[in-house]
């Protein structure tokens, strides 16, 4: 009842973020395309190091850009940088599976699309959060950031269902095997064009101008670097931690565990569902314990799902990893985007914005590009390990760095919920 009363008075504006959020979820991260684009890479028959190299360069491009794009946010307006980030992802994801009919090169192809559909996705996640910080007011702001990031996984898992689903509908008119490509290459265009709408969407939101000057009292004129690069820092770890788990581990069921399009649809779609209680949870965690104390935990409790992906070479126990980690993550992600909005003024937000998202792409490329070579040489039970380890790497440096308190300062509270 709590979001939807907040859904009901917040602005039209942040209504329609929302609807863009649940598109691209539902189409491109955590949904069709996320399931479907390794195995279709694998169908191409490219294997575990070139989709390590295609999604790590796209991702290093995402991560070299993203603090340009945040430096942007201070002079464009973040609704016009959505949108263009919204239009860089269609063109750059819809332009990927033309590679089968590119007669020269089309290893080089794919890596240069998949580039300019990751630049598209740092525009939009750089400039999400401060959007949503002009149009949203203190007192729904939490419950608004955490129905954003939870629209991603809840959209996800329809669309990771549907995902795993498609190639078999595709394949039977078509008269193809779903060892060929062709069955993966029509859902990864259906999934293209569902970002149609999320434009459009955008197109209606008001034109709000750029945050400059208005500096808090204490804070000065001159940006915040060690908080930034604090921040940033400990995203990176754990995003790493993350990233070799989002990059390789459909790869890792359909090569190792040898399920099913079907079942790792399945699998990937219910790990993603249970993320959506998770976030809709980090208000009131946040309330009593803070936003930093709450990524904290969240970050923490990481290690144990990545270690039980690692240790246990099963697809039961593979799914309860995978499972447990997009709980944590569905609690981390929407508390560490309030904290690092809160902490830093109002015409550093972008910048601040920029460098964690920077911090994701050069985490996901390390991850992608590393944990390929990783998995290969070490197997998938090292690669998640190496994960682990820097997950909880990542929650020291933050411990270290912040020391999060509860509101009002004092030892956090970690059973008493009530207010």
């Amino acid at each position: 009842m709590t979001y939807l009363n907040t859904l009901q008075r917040t602005s039209r504006d942040a209504r329609l973020y929302l609807l863009t959020s649940v598109l691209f979820g539902f189409a491109i991260f955590g949904g069709i395309y996320t399931t479907l684009f390794n195995l279709y890479l694998l169908r191409l028959g490219y294997d575990a190091v070139f989709a390590g190299m295609v999604n790590g360069t796209g991702q290093f491009a995402f991560g070299l850009s993203a603090v340009l794009f945040g430096l942007l946010g201070r002079w464009l307006s973040t609704r016009r940088l959505l949108i263009a980030g919204l239009g860089l992802i269609t063109v750059g994801f819809g332009l990927i599976p033309l590679a089968e009919f590119v007669p020269v090169a089309p290893e080089a192809w794919i890596i240069a699309t998949h580039i300019v559909a990751q630049l598209g996705i740092g525009l939009y996640f750089v400039n999400g959060g401060p959007f949503l910080m002009q149009v949203t007011s203190p007192v729904e702001r939490n419950h608004v950031y955490a129905m954003s990031i939870a629209t991603w996984p809840l959209s996800g898992f329809a669309g990771s269902l549907i995902g795993g689903l498609l190639p078999q509908f595709v394949a039977g008119p078509l008269g193809m095997a779903l060892s060929e490509p062709a069955p993966y290459r029509y859902p990864l265009w259906l999934a293209t064009l569902l970002m149609l709408p999320a434009i459009v969407a955008m197109q209606f939101a008001r034109e709000i101008q750029p945050e400059r000057g208005d500096v808090t009292a204490g804070q000065g004129s001159t940006a915040p670097l060690w908080i930034i690069g604090g921040v940033a820092l400990a995203v990176l770890l754990r995003v790493v931690g993350e990233g070799v788990v989002r990059t390789f581990f459909n790869i890792y069921l359909d090569v190792d565990l040898r399920l099913s399009t079907v079942q790792i649809g399945l699998l990937m779609g219910v790990a993603q569902l249970l993320a959506v209680p998770a976030s809709m949870v980090m208000p009131p965690l946040a309330g009593r314990w803070g936003n930093g104390l709450t990524y904290l935990l969240g970050t923490w409790a990481m290690m144990p799902s990545l270690l039980l992906i690692a240790l246990i070479p099963h697809w039961t126990t593979a799914g309860l990893g995978y499972l447990g980690l997009f709980a944590c993550i569905g609690l981390a992600r929407p508390a560490i985007v309030a904290y690092q909005m809160d902490i830093v003024a109002p015409e550093w937000r972008t910048l601040m914005a920029g460098a964690t998202t920077a911090a994701v792409g050069l985490g996901w490329a390390i991850a992608s590009l590393g944990g390929g070579y990783l998995a290969i040489d070490a197997g998938y039970g090292t690669l998640f390990t190496t994960g682990a380890v820097l997950t909880g790497l990542s929650a020291a440096v933050f411990w270290v760095a912040f020391r999060p308190t509860p509101p009002g300062g004092g030892r956090p509270d970690w059973f008493n919920l009530k207010d």
